[in-house]
């Protein structure tokens, strides 16, 4: 939000007299005097109109979650428990995931309250990779490896899915890497091969690991250089 908006609603200033006021040098953006009404805010920033508080920072949350079978990735729903009924804070309702996996799917989660952090994460210009682990019905093919890398044409979408890397680890135990999210698209992709896919668990997003002692159900605040990593990919 641009900082003159901002102002202009406080007491229904109007855009006019908050340009005013920070023209004046009235106003404060985290401490400092910004006369610029283009300056960008967001909800992790504190302004302040002649010392009176118009808007008290938020705190910037960055989590990851070990998301097991059986729970949706949603803030709510009324017949199944979603990733949101593991998570013990009081500002949970803030929060939004970077990335979905469905409910027969475990695995890495990240969640967050900073909408550009989360979409230098899911945004397809980012092409941030995720690493899945997959077990499957029948016995992979050396053949599945190149038409995995050569991608998926669904008509449905109108698309081709990008080049992924599948790395098969025994007959039906394979490591997977791509960077799209599209729907059921892992299931989709080995469908085409023949196959069908019996569990899913993403292990990796980006260069984000999900740690083996985060048991599943479990979450935990994400580290300074965990939540910089992104987007780097």
């Amino acid at each position: 939000m641009k900082l003159n908006r901002l102002i202009g609603k406080h007491r229904f200033l109007g855009r006019t007299q908050a340009q005013v006021a920070i023209t004046q040098r009235r106003v404060r953006v985290d401490g400092v005097i910004v006369c610029d009404g283009q300056h960008r805010v967001d909800q992790f920033t504190t302004v302040t109109l002649d010392e009176e508080l118009v808007q008290q920072a938020e705190s910037a949350l960055y989590l990851m979650l070990h998301k097991p079978v059986g729970y949706l990735s949603a803030t709510r729903d009324a017949v199944h428990p979603t990733v949101m009924d593991l998570i013990d804070l009081d500002e949970k309702d803030s929060l939004h995931l970077a990335g979905r996996l469905d409910r027969a799917t475990s695995g890495l989660v990240l969640l967050s309250n900073d909408g550009r952090w989360t979409e230098s994460i899911t945004s397809p210009q980012s092409s941030v990779r995720k690493v899945y682990l997959v077990e499957t019905a029948e016995p992979m093919k050396e053949s599945d490896v190149a038409a995995f890398a050569a991608g998926f044409y669904f008509h449905t979408e109108d698309i081709t899915t990008l080049p992924c890397e599948l790395e098969i680890l025994e007959d039906h135990r394979a490591r997977l890497t791509l960077q799209e999210g599209r729907y059921h698209q892992i299931k989709r992709m080995f469908h085409r091969v023949g196959n069908r896919v019996k569990s899913l668990h993403r292990e990796r997003i980006g260069s984000l690991s999900l740690p083996p002692e985060l048991a599943p159900g479990s979450w935990r605040r994400l580290t300074e250089d965990e939540v910089k990593s992104f987007g780097d990919g």
